[in-house]
């Protein structure tokens, strides 16, 4: 019988640095990762492209209350230079389908993806055909769906806001057509050409995506080793758990255990145990990213690099691997009754190096144009372990790092913190 693969190991500074470095944070020139792009020409849109590339995908939200929705914000803290707005414009139609470079689908919740992920995704939206609520709408409306298909055939391409009925009924309000609209979006009968003040504008596949993408065709088995991948990419170390959830890859857990064999089988995949002060946790890394990993050991982060991230943002979105990593509470209050609240509705969490030292609620306001702090919290000082080499950062740094941190960001947003 041959024996099991040999399965290597991480402590939990080396996945934390891996974590952030793939994330674009920590020795960006490393890992190939742009740190500054100007205005929104050329240049800035490869830069936005290569962030997207890292992790698969760009995550919507519609939220805006910090002065810009957390897509933007996912580039903003990556990429100095940005204009505002140019983040709401990245998915735009081009004079050649082939140069097309990103779609909108249902990845990690609804996102902004790679063209090379597209056919990736035919499993899903055949999936959704039998989903507990697409399924019935296009069965039930199929009169309607096609009749939107036959008038976005005839008349072109559709907006959200351009669709017909009322806003009564289920499905968070949304009018019938629109639900439709959706539901058509789902399952591929209809792409997301653009979006315009995050008004989605529907349009047929064919008028969008490249043919190569639309006639691609991938196994079950082959989506899932690229998607698999691609999320460890993403996170460096992380275990099949987080891995599968990137994707939002559930029911699925045979085939997703074939796919990682068979990547550790063909060596783009080791498996690897995070070693903890008191558990081992088992997982998976890129046999490069062992080698990195033990460069970014020897490093020194520097605190002073500092920053705000959505609460969404790639490196952080899993609460239990943020607090297996850095030792941080990550929560999100939105649904929250305000009295139940521990911190905020939108608490952007700060990075300073490799620690997240607190978070802050915030509010723009565009008319005045100034960023409110409706409220800060910083993490414990006593319980950050800055390492061997660094003098302990006290109470009053890690206060001025965040005022750092809130002035970097509202320059990002075009705002300027009320006093």
């Amino acid at each position: 019988m041959s024996s099991p693969p040999r399965r290597e190991t991480l402590d939990v500074k080396r996945a934390r640095r891996l974590a952030l470095a793939q994330a674009g944070f920590l020795k960006p020139q490393w890992v190939g990762q742009p740190t500054r792009a100007k205005g929104s020409g050329l240049r800035a849109r490869r830069a936005a492209l290569t962030t997207i590339r890292r992790f698969g995908y760009l995550q919507l939200d519609t939220v805006s209350i910090a002065g810009a929705r957390s897509h933007a914000i996912v580039l903003l803290s990556r990429i100095e230079g940005l204009e505002r707005e140019f983040p709401e414009q990245l998915l735009e139609r081009t004079d050649a389908l082939e140069d097309q470079e990103l779609f909108e689908g249902w990845g990690h919740e609804a996102s902004w993806m790679p063209m090379e992920l597209y056919p990736a995704f035919a499993f899903r939206r055949e999936a959704m055909r039998s989903h507990s609520w697409v399924g019935p709408v296009l069965t039930e409306h199929r009169a309607m769906a096609d009749e939107l298909l036959r008038r976005i055939d005839s008349e072109g391409p559709l907006r959200s806001a351009d669709l017909e009925g009322s806003g009564a009924g289920e499905w968070w309000g949304f009018k019938l057509s629109k639900r439709v609209a959706n539901c058509l979006w789902f399952v591929g009968e209809l792409a997301i050409a653009e979006r315009q003040r995050f008004q989605r504008t529907y349009d047929l596949p064919e008028r969008v995506l490249p043919t190569a993408a639309l006639d691609a065709s991938l196994t079950l088995h082959e989506s899932l080793r690229l998607l698999l991948g691609k999320a460890l990419d993403g996170h460096g170390w992380a275990t099949v758990g987080t891995l599968a959830d990137t994707f939002r890859l559930r029911n699925l857990r045979p085939q997703i255990q074939r796919a990682l064999d068979s990547l550790v089988e063909g060596g783009q995949v080791v498996a690897c145990d995070l070693v903890g002060e008191d558990k081992v946790t088992r997982g998976f890394v890129r046999p490069e990213h062992l080698e990195l990993a033990e460069r970014l050991a020897r490093s020194r982060p520097g605190v002073e690099d500092v920053r705000l991230l959505s609460p969404f943002d790639p490196l952080i979105w899993d609460r239990a691997r943020t607090q297996v990593l850095f030792d941080f509470e990550q929560l999100l209050e939105i649904f929250k009754p305000a009295d139940q609240r521990r911190f905020g509705y939108y608490c952007l969490p700060v990075l300073a190096g490799e620690r997240l030292i607190g978070r802050v609620d915030l509010k723009a306001e565009r008319k005045q144009g100034v960023l409110r702090v409706l409220s800060k919290h910083v993490e414990d000082p006593d319980r950050l372990r800055w390492g061997a080499r660094r003098r302990p950062l006290g109470l009053q740094d890690m206060e001025r790092l965040i005022e750092v941190a809130v002035e970097r960001f509202s320059r990002s947003v075009g705002l300027e913190v009320a006093c």
